[in-house]
């Protein structure tokens, strides 16, 4: 491969991740700097635990069914988290408005959560959200590996940039050491 359409290739996939990478920096940033996001939480009803079951592993028919039965109809969502054995399940993806079913009381209760902007931003940030999106961030994942890569050598490939880019990736990796083993 020459080095031009290297460069074309590299470019191409910076253009198209930019704003993956927006996203990520910016909610993980915000989420490091304090603002974590938030969300309102709004009681929707309560189920007598005798007329309705929420096993171990519940599926999203489970989930559905008691849904229904405390009156949310037509909510779509792809598949249910549960934290082992709390009795509590949560509708996902998380990076919308969401459900969740607490059948650790006396009753079970229902809640639908309204996550703000930011608290959005960090459940896809933490993959969390729909299927697609996930998908969408594994592709992410290896362009990003090539870009990173293809900068590198293309820097350390140039006689005028091997110098500094050199420094700058020793730099970079001595930074990250120090942080990581210290």
């Amino acid at each position: 491969m020459n080095r031009s359409l290297f460069i074309t290739i590299h470019l191409y996939l910076a253009s198209f991740f930019a704003a993956a990478v927006l996203l990520v920096a910016t909610s993980g940033g915000l989420y490091l700097s304090g603002y974590k996001g938030s969300s309102e939480t709004v009681s929707v009803g309560a189920l007598p635990k005798d007329a309705y079951a929420l096993p171990e592993s519940a599926s999203v028919e489970d989930v559905q069914k008691i849904l229904t039965a405390v009156g949310v109809e037509g909510f779509d969502f792809e598949y249910v988290r549960q934290s082992g054995g709390s009795g509590v399940a949560i509708t996902r993806p998380t990076s919308r408005p969401y459900y969740r079913i607490d059948a650790s009381g006396s009753s079970i209760e229902v809640s639908r959560i309204l996550p703000n902007l930011q608290a959005r931003m960090m459940e896809l940030h933490m993959g969390h959200g729909p299927t697609s999106f996930k998908t969408f961030q594994k592709f992410f994942a290896v362009g990003m590996l090539f870009i990173i890569l293809s900068g590198l050598w293309l820097g350390l490939s140039s006689a005028r940039l091997r110098r500094n880019t050199g420094m700058a990736a020793g730099t970079g990796l001595a930074v990250f050491l120090l942080l990581v083993l210290l």
